[in-house]
C-alpha cells in the first residue's frame, strides 16, 4: 500500500499544491500558444541555414537577443571563438566500372564532411575499396588501400530507429563518420567516403563534422547517399572501379560569435539559475528547423510563458542559445571557462536537441534520486503523455560539462523514429515540424524549468 501511495501520489512533494497548479497553467498555455512555432519560422525561413562564422548565424544571434529583450529578459552576448568552414564545390561521378558503356560516366550523390580538407582542384580519380565496417578494414591486405578512395559502407539500423532507438542506431553509425578519415588516412588512403548516417534512403546525403588527428595526414572526406554506397559495393565485387572526386571546402580563420544568454530573474535567489537550452547554429545543407531551431525556439517560449502568465520563481531561470554545437561545441567549452566558478550556483540544466516529436518524459542524469523526485512533475506533464523519467549518462552535448561538474541535467525523452531521415540534411526544413508536437516540448521545457526553479530545495546533486 505505500507503494502504490507513493505512485498514486508521487511521494513526498518538493512543491505545494498552488505550485503543481501552477505547471499545469503552464502546460495548458503551451498547447495553444503560436510563439515557438512563429519563432522557428522565421529562424528557419527568414534568416535560413546557421553555420559556425556564416553571416547567418551572426543575425540569428541579434535576432534571438533582440526577442529576448522585447520579453523583459536581462541579455548578454558572451563572446565565443568558432570554426568559419566554407562547403565548397562537391561532386564526384564513377568513371571505369565492369561493364560501363563506353564514355559514360555515373553520378555520385555526396557532400562534404564538415572540417573536411580539399581534393586537389582539378580534383583527384583514383580506384575505389569499400568495406562494411573496422573489421573488414583491419582484413584487408597491406597496401591495398594506399591512394585509393576507401568507402565506408556501414548501414544505419532503420529497424532500431522504427522501434523508437534512432539514438542507439545513430551511435553506432556516425563513428565512421567522425573517425573514418583517421583510420583511412592510417592505411594509405587518398579520400575517405561513408555512407550516410541516417534512414531516409532518398539519396539524401547526411553531413556532419569529421575528426582529423594529429600526426596523421588530413585527407578529404565526404558523405554518399545510401543508394551510392551500395551501387559502388556491388560494382567493387565485380572488378575495380575508378572515381573521379572533386571537394574544395575552405576552413577560414576563427570567428567571433557569442552564446545568447537571456536571464529571467529570481524573487529570492537570483544568483541561482536553471539553464533551459538548445544550440542556435546549423548545418548549411537545409535550414535546421529539427536540428536545432526547435531546442532553441522551445526554450524560448519557457521564458515566453514565463513573461506572459507573470510568473517569477524564486531562482533565475537562465535561457541559452549555444554557437557552435555542430562543429566542436565551441559556445558550451567558452560557457564552461567563464562559469567555472559559479557551477553550485546552476541547479540544473535543461538541453533539447533531439528533434520535436512527441515528447514522452524527461532524461536526468545525476543522482538516482532525481527519478523520484521528479515524480510529481511527471504527473502534471502526464497529460500530455510525457509522463515516464528515463535515466541517462548525459543529456546533452552543451550542458555535458556542467552534468560532468555534479549538476542535474535533463533533456526531453523524444520520439526519435523519424528524426534521423532529415537530421544534417537538405531536407531539415521547416514543413518537418509538426505544431502539435512542437507545443508539447515547450510544455515539457516550461513546467520542467518553472520546477527547478521554484522548488523548496534544491534538486538532488
Amino acid at each position: 500500500m505505500d507503494r502504490l501511495n507513493q505512485m498514486m501520489a508521487g511521494g513526498k512533494s518538493a512543491w505545494t499544491a498552488e505550485q503543481l497548479a501552477v505547471m499545469g497553467r503552464l502546460s495548458d498555455a503551451a498547447l495553444d500558444d503560436p510563439y515557438a512555432l512563429n519563432e522557428l519560422r522565421h529562424l528557419t525561413d527568414n534568416i535560413g541555414p546557421r553555420l559556425s562564422g556564416s553571416a547567418q548565424a551572426a543575425h540569428a544571434v541579434d535576432y534571438v537577443a533582440a526577442e529576448m529583450r522585447m520579453l523583459g529578459a536581462e541579455v548578454t552576448l558572451e563572446k565565443a571563438k568558432v570554426p568559419h568552414w566554407v562547403r565548397g564545390v562537391e561532386t564526384a561521378e564513377v568513371v571505369q566500372w565492369p561493364g560501363q558503356t563506353p564514355g559514360t560516366t555515373q553520378k555520385v550523390v555526396l557532400t562534404a564532411l564538415g572540417g573536411s580538407v580539399a581534393t586537389p582542384g582539378e580534383g583527384l580519380t583514383a580506384e575505389v575499396v569499400v568495406v562494411d565496417d573496422w573489421q573488414q578494414l583491419s582484413a584487408l591486405p597491406q597496401g591495398a588501400a594506399k591512394g585509393k578512395i576507401l568507402v565506408f559502407n556501414h548501414k544505419f539500423d532503420k529497424q532500431l530507429a522504427a522501434q523508437g532507438g534512432g539514438l542507439d542506431a545513430y551511435v553506432d553509425s556516425v563513428v565512421y563518420r567522425g573517425a573514418g578519415p583517421v583510420a583511412g588516412a592510417a592505411v594509405g588512403a587518398a579520400a575517405v567516403l561513408v555512407r550516410s548516417v541516417g534512414g531516409a534512403d532518398f539519396r539524401l546525403p547526411h553531413t556532419g563534422m569529421t575528426m582529423y588527428s594529429d600526426g596523421v595526414t588530413k585527407i578529404p572526406a565526404a558523405a554518399i547517399t545510401a543508394e551510392d554506397a551500395d551501387m559502388l559495393r556491388d560494382l567493387a565485387r565485380q572488378g575495380p572501379v575508378k572515381l573521379h572526386l572533386t571537394l574544395t571546402p575552405q576552413t577560414l580563420p576563427d570567428a567571433d560569435s557569442y552564446n545568447v544568454i537571456a536571464d529571467w530573474k529570481g524573487t529570492e535567489h537570483p544568483e541561482q539559475v536553471v539553464v533551459v537550452s538548445g544550440h542556435l547554429d546549423s548545418w548549411d545543407l537545409g535550414t535546421g528547423a529539427i536540428d536545432d531551431g526547435a531546442g532553441v525556439v522551445v526554450s524560448m517560449q519557457a521564458i515566453h510563458l514565463l513573461q506572459k502568465l507573470g510568473i517569477h520563481p524564486k531562482r533565475t531561470v537562465r535561457f541559452i542559445a549555444w554557437m557552435s554545437e555542430e562543429e566542436g561545441s565551441e559556445g558550451a567549452a567558452q560557457y564552461m571557462i567563464d562559469h567555472k566558478n559559479d557551477a553550485a550556483n546552476h541547479i540544473g540544466a535543461i538541453e533539447s536537441d533531439l528533434g520535436c516529436d512527441h515528447p514522452s518524459g524527461i532524461f536526468y542524469s545525476g543522482k538516482a534520486e532525481l527519478g523520484q523526485w521528479l515524480r510529481p512533475v511527471s504527473h502534471v506533464l502526464a497529460a500530455i503523455g510525457a509522463e515516464t523519467n528515463v535515466a541517462a549518462p548525459e543529456t546533452g552535448e552543451d550542458i555535458a560539462g556542467l552534468t560532468q561538474m555534479g549538476v542535474p541535467s535533463f533533456a526531453p525523452v523524444q520520439d526519435s523514429r523519424f528524426y534521423f531521415n532529415y537530421h544534417h540534411t537538405a531536407a531539415d526544413t521547416f514543413d518537418k515540424v509538426d505544431s502539435k508536437h512542437l507545443n508539447e516540448n515547450a510544455a515539457v521545457m516550461a513546467v520542467l524549468a518553472y520546477a527547478l526553479a521554484d522548488s523548496a530545495e534544491p534538486a538532488p546533486r
